[in-house]
């Protein structure tokens, strides 16, 4: 992921948080072979289509960054780009899939360190489709009607069991337990929280969660993975942080 400031240092530093310099994304792409992720503001689609120039891998339409639109998110399926967008529930989710995202993160609280609104989001993203596999015809039109969500997606997700493309697990993932219990949780995968980077050992953490990843369902591989790890980012409990500073209140 291409960032100028992590979600911890904007939320602590405050101000209009924009995409990322495309010189800082360039020099990126230049020294890595790995793919490469940008974030852009809730309804820029500006930014997108020069992120779409620069050829990055995936664009992330963020609530990290402060929205440019508080009405309407980007239309992306006018871009070849693919995008991976948040969600706190089906009906988010749903709707971003609406508008052509091509994968879907529960939000979390991005930069809190802490995974209370991981498990949260994911439990009720889950929650919600098991919900619909049990529904009839009419009562998944109802259930389209009040989440907001195309009929066709809703139909869709009832007859699989689970979401049509990639669910990640995002936000306050910061040890490797974290990765796992996101795992075990019904995450395909997880966003490795940019806080590793407020961490004591940034690079062995992000490591160990990788690894936590692939052997999540392994408790003694788990033991081995976590040990000698120094301390993660100190975080913040959610209490501390104001309903109308939360990161993941931001878009619809």
């Amino acid at each position: 992921m291409a960032l100028e400031r992590i979600p911890a240092l904007i939320r602590e530093e405050g101000g209009i948080s924009r995409a990322s310099d495309p010189q800082m994304i360039k020099d990126i792409q230049s020294a890595v072979s790995i793919p490469v992720m940008a974030k852009v503001r809730i309804g820029h689609f500006a930014e997108a289509q020069i992120l779409q120039a620069l050829e990055v891998d995936f664009i992330d339409e963020s609530e990290v960054l402060t929205p440019a639109d508080e009405h309407n998110h980007i239309w992306k399926h006018d871009f070849t780009v693919p995008f991976v967008c948040g969600c706190r529930n089906l009906g988010e989710a749903l709707r971003r899939l609406g508008e052509g995202a091509a994968m879907i993160r529960t939000k979390g609280e991005a930069g809190s360190g802490n995974i209370v609104e991981a498990v949260r989001h994911m439990r009720q993203v889950q929650s919600d489709i098991k919900k619909l596999t049990v529904m009839d015809q009419d009562e998944l039109m109802a259930g389209s009607k009040n989440m907001g969500a195309p009929f066709a997606l809703v139909q869709q997700v009832a007859k699989l069991g689970k979401l049509p493309v990639p669910n990640f697990a995002a936000g306050g993932i910061a040890t490797p337990a974290d990765a796992s219990l996101m795992m075990q949780l019904g995450a395909e995968t997880v966003f490795v929280g940019s806080g590793i980077f407020m961490s004591e050992d940034p690079a062995p953490r992000a490591k160990a969660i990788v690894e936590a990843v692939t052997y999540y369902k392994d408790p003694k591989k788990l033991v081995e993975i976590s040990t000698g790890l120094q301390s993660a980012m100190k975080g913040l409990d959610m209490s501390e942080i104001p309903e109308e500073e939360r990161l993941q209140e931001r878009g619809w």
